[in-house]
C-alpha cells in the first residue's frame, strides 16, 4: 500500500518546529485553576440529565513503575512498594465512589483506559481487584474496548490473564527499539524474545488488538538500526504499530540529563529514519492514518477513519466518537463536550482531595463558543483528513470563509506546496500533508502564537 509518491526531506526539515499534538483544543496550557472541583461537578451534574444515554469513556492513571525509563516524558513514580501501590489503589476507588454516582444511569461505558506509569506492575489480584470495583460501579456496554498498557519485563502469564478475565481486550506495549545499545543507553532491556514471548501470550488469551510503539530519535540510533528494528516488528505483525518521536526536554524533564546529548542522532539523521520507518510500514501493508499513527486496512482504526467516525482525546486517535471522557488518578484530564478537567498533579494533594470527599481536580478549562468551533474544525481535518466548508457553516450557523480569514491566508503556503487542496468546498490533505498536518492544523488554532511566545513547551511536529 503506497501512500506517498515520494517522501521529501527537505519539506520534513522545512517544517520541523514546535506544535501540539491536539489530542485537545484548546490545550492544556490554557487550563486554569480558576476552573476547579465545584465547576467540574457543575459540568458533571449538567450534562448528565436523566434522559442522557449518550456513551462514556473511562481512563485510569496508574503511575507506578519499577525502574525509571530515561526517555519517559509521562506522569511517573517508581517505587518497589507494594503497600504504596496498595493504596494508590484505594484513593483510585475512593474517586470512583465519589464520581460514579454523578454519571446517568442510562449511559453505558464504550471505552476503558488504563494507561501510566506501568499498568502491568499492578499484581493479577490488584488488576482484578481494581476491575470489579469498575465494572460493579459503572454499566459497560457489550462491545466495549478495553485497552491497557503493558511493560513486558517482570509480567509473568497470570498478569496476562488477569488483563483478560478482567474484561480487557486491547493491549499497547512499548518497544522503543530492539538495539541493545540504544536498550542500554536509555535504561530499558528488554530484549526481543521477551516482547515475542507476551504477545504470543496475548494472542492465545484472545485479545482483539495489539497495538507497538517505537521511539526514533533514541541515543545511538542509526538508520541502518532501528530499520533492522522496523523489519521486526513487520514481523511480529501488531494491528497497529505507533513510531513516536523522542522529545528531548531535560529542562522539563530532569532525568532525561542521564541521556548524552552527543549520543542522540542528528536532526538530519532523525528525518531520514523517520522517511525510512514510514515507507517500511505503508510497504508492508499498514495504513499510515496520521501523526504517529499505523493501522493494518481491516483495523477498526483504519476503517473508522475511512467512514469519517474516527475521534481525537487525550489517549491519542479513538473509533468512539462523542463519548465524554472521565478520567481517575493523579494528573489525568476528563474532557466533557465543552469543558476539560485535569486531576492534581501530586499524590498528597490527590489523596487529600479524595480523603476531603471532593473531586481531585487541579486546573481545567470551559471552552467557549470559538473554541468549540475551532476544536471541530481541527478534529476533523486530523481524524478525517479533509473538512466539509458547508458542514461546519450548517453546524455552527457561521460563513467560514469570513469567520476563518485569517486561518486561510496561513494555509497558502500549504496549498501551494501540493500538501493541501482547497476545492471551494473541502479543505483536503493530501500526500505528504500526512506528516504536517499538525502544522497545517496550527493554523486554525487561536492560541498558539501567543503560547510560543509566552512558555513554548511543544515537541517538535517531525
Amino acid at each position: 500500500m503506497k501512500q506517498f509518491d515520494d517522501i521529501d526531506i527537505d519539506v520534513l526539515r522545512r517544517y520541523d518546529k514546535p506544535g501540539p499534538r491536539y489530542t485537545s483544543y484548546p490545550t492544556a496550557p490554557v487550563f486554569s485553576p480558576k476552573f476547579g472541583p465545584d465547576q467540574f461537578r457543575e459540568e458533571i451534574i449538567r450534562t448528565n440529565g436523566p434522559e442522557e444515554k449518550s456513551g462514556i469513556s473511562l481512563y485510569f492513571h496508574l503511575p507506578f513503575c519499577d525502574t525509571l525509563c530515561y526517555f519517559c516524558g509521562c506522569t511517573m513514580l517508581v517505587t518497589h512498594s507494594r503497600e504504596r501501590i496498595a493504596e494508590y489503589n484505594r484513593y483510585l476507588k475512593g474517586e470512583i465512589d465519589l464520581l460514579a454516582p454523578m454519571i446517568a444511569q442510562g449511559r453505558a461505558v464504550e471505552q476503558l483506559q488504563w494507561g501510566g506509569g506501568t499498568p502491568s506492575y499492578l499484581n493479577p489480584d490488584e488488576i482484578l481487584g481494581l476491575s470489579r470495583q469498575i465494572r460493579s460501579s459503572f454499566r459497560f456496554a457489550d462491545d466495549a474496548e478495553a485497552g491497557v498498557e503493558i511493560d513486558p519485563r517482570g509480567l509473568t502469564r497470570d498478569t496476562i490473564t488477569a488483563f483478560r478475565e478482567g474484561g480487557f481486550n486491547r493491549i499497547s506495549m512499548g518497544v522503543q527499539d530492539f538495539n541493545s545499545k540504544v536498550q542500554e543507553a536509555v535504561n530499558r532491556i528488554q530484549p526481543e524474545a521477551m516482547t515475542r514471548e507476551v504477545i504470543d501470550w496475548c494472542r492465545s488469551e484472545g485479545f482483539s488488538s495489539i497495538n507497538l510503539d517505537l521511539i526514533y530519535g533514541l541515543p545511538f540510533q542509526t538508520l541502518e538500526s532501528f530499520g533492522d528494528t522496523v523489519d521486526r516488528i513487520i514481523d511480529i505483525s501488531p494491528d497497529r504499530i505507533a513510531v513516536f518521536n523522542f522529545a528531548y526536554v531535560p529542562w522539563l524533564k530532569p532525568h532525561q540529563r542521564l541521556i548524552r546529548e552527543d549520543d542522540l542522532p542528528t536532526p538530519e539523521e532523525k528525518l531520514h529514519i523517520l522517511k525510512m520507518t514510514i515507507e517500511k510500514l505503508t510497504a508492508a501493508g499498514y495504513w499510515y492514518i496520521g501523526m504517529d499513527h499505523f493501522a493494518k486496512p481491516d483495523d477498526e482504526l483504519a476503517i473508522a477513519q475511512k467512514t469519517k467516525t474516527m475521534y481525537r482525546n487525550f489517549q491519542g486517535y479513538s473509533t468512539k466518537a462523542g463519548c465524554d471522557v472521565y478520567a481517575f488518578g493523579m494528573s489525568s484530564i476528563s474532557q466533557l463536550h465543552d469543558s476539560y478537567a485535569q486531576n492534581a498533579k501530586t499524590l498528597p494533594e490527590y489523596y487529600g482531595a479524595v480523603n476531603a470527599r471532593t473531586l481531585p481536580t487541579h486546573v481545567g478549562y470551559r471552552l467557549t463558543e470559538d473554541d468549540q468551533i475551532r476544536r471541530h474544525v481541527i478534529m476533523r481535518l486530523m481524524c478525517d483528513m479533509e473538512l466539509d466548508r458547508r458542514s461546519v457553516e450548517r453546524q455552527f450557523g457561521i460563513e467560514f470563509d469570513s469567520y476563518f480569514a485569517d486561518s486561510l491566508g496561513k494555509l497558502t503556503e500549504f496549498i501551494e506546496g501540493g500538501f493541501l487542496a482547497d476545492t471551494g468546498d473541502r479543505l483536503v490533505i493530501q500526500g505528504m500533508g500526512r506528516l504536517i498536518l499538525r502544522n497545517i492544523v496550527m493554523a486554525f488554532d487561536a492560541y498558539y502564537e501567543k503560547m510560543m511566545k509566552e512558555k513554548p513547551v511543544f515537541s517538535r511536529t517531525v
